[in-house]
């Protein structure tokens, strides 16, 4: 179908007001511009019971670890989900998914970790990797003292996020832990080397573009060959057997659209259940979109049943 109206117009206000694309700026300037288009268009951040800043020792020095956490939960330990937000590797904070983690803490029930991991070009591949796995043998170590149920955690992530997240399950499952129930993995990047449809499609400069996918992985691999390392693209792994069951996002007007699919059909055809659901008319991006894309906010309630139903 078109480009939906919402994001249309969306497209439309970019391109009037003359946005520069985030590839075109430096890494400093891409931050900033990235996290304050993402706060423009999340709408009003939810509330939470509360939000509590750790800081956790991580492979190349302390990792700020935010948790939130829903209403009462009577004393039961909680299920948790560690959300690891996108930006290609290279933008992104815990405030970039600060939204995404209070609507899935309350929608899904669970305690939600966003881990503030290294950030490329100045810490190239694997370094994001590796804190992300710290941060989940945290939260597994620390389980008893957070009020969370060990035997009840997930992990997810939007973009880059979700190739973490994809990268992470292998880690978790090459290396006996920690378990891992669920992974819910928003337009995920999952190949390097990926010559898509989806991929030569998308060329738009007030989009999410090819171009774009580009310039991250050029920050994020500081050799190219490092790319073909399946932590880095998940598609490229000998073996998807034994991973979590999966939720896959994807968005009709993404250059990342077909290496989302691809990786869910490769899941699915190594044993792994997996549930899938291309957005018709969004682009890249529009998961974080509440305050301005209604479907945002739909996506988002089916990844929270999703999370919900694993996480019982």
């Amino acid at each position: 179908m078109p480009l939906h109206p919402q994001a249309r117009a969306l497209r439309e206000r970019r391109a009037q007001a003359g946005t520069p694309p985030l590839y075109t700026l430096t890494p400093a300037q891409a931050r900033a511009a990235d996290l304050a288009d993402i706060r423009a268009a999340a709408g009003t951040p939810e509330p939470v019971a509360a939000v509590e800043e750790h800081r956790i020792p991580g492979p190349g020095g302390e990792l700020t670890l935010r948790l939130y956490r829903p209403g009462k939960a009577g004393g039961e330990a909680l299920p948790a989900l560690l959300y690891l937000f996108g930006g290609g590797w290279t933008l992104g904070s815990p405030d970039t998914s600060d939204a995404i983690c209070r609507r899935l803490t309350n929608a899904v029930g669970c305690v939600t970790a966003s881990v503030g991991y290294r950030l490329a070009p100045e810490h190239p591949f694997p370094a994001a990797v590796h804190d992300c796995r710290a941060a989940a043998h945290w939260l597994a170590g620390h389980a008893a003292d957070l009020g969370i149920d060990p035997g009840r955690l997930a992990v997810g992530g939007d973009s880059a996020g979700g190739n973490l997240a994809a990268a992470l399950t292998l880690l978790a499952r090459d290396e006996g832990g920690p378990a891992l129930r669920h992974q819910l993995l928003v337009y995920p990047n999952t190949d390097h080397r990926a010559d898509t449809a989806s991929l030569r499609e998308h060329d738009d400069p007030a989009l999410f573009n090819r171009r774009s996918v580009g310039w991250y992985w050029g920050h994020y691999l500081a050799d190219p060959a490092d790319g073909d390392h399946p932590h880095a693209s998940p598609l490229r792994a000998p073996s998807l057997a034994g991973l979590p069951p999966a939720t896959v996002i994807t968005a009709e007007y993404d250059p990342l659209r077909d290496e989302g699919e691809h990786y869910a059909e490769a899941l699915r055809a190594a044993g792994v259940a997996v549930e899938s659901r291309r957005y018709a008319g969004m682009p890249h991006g529009f998961f974080a979109m509440t305050g301005v894309l209604d479907a945002a906010g739909a996506a988002q309630e089916y990844a929270a049943e999703r999370l919900r139903e694993a996480l019982r």
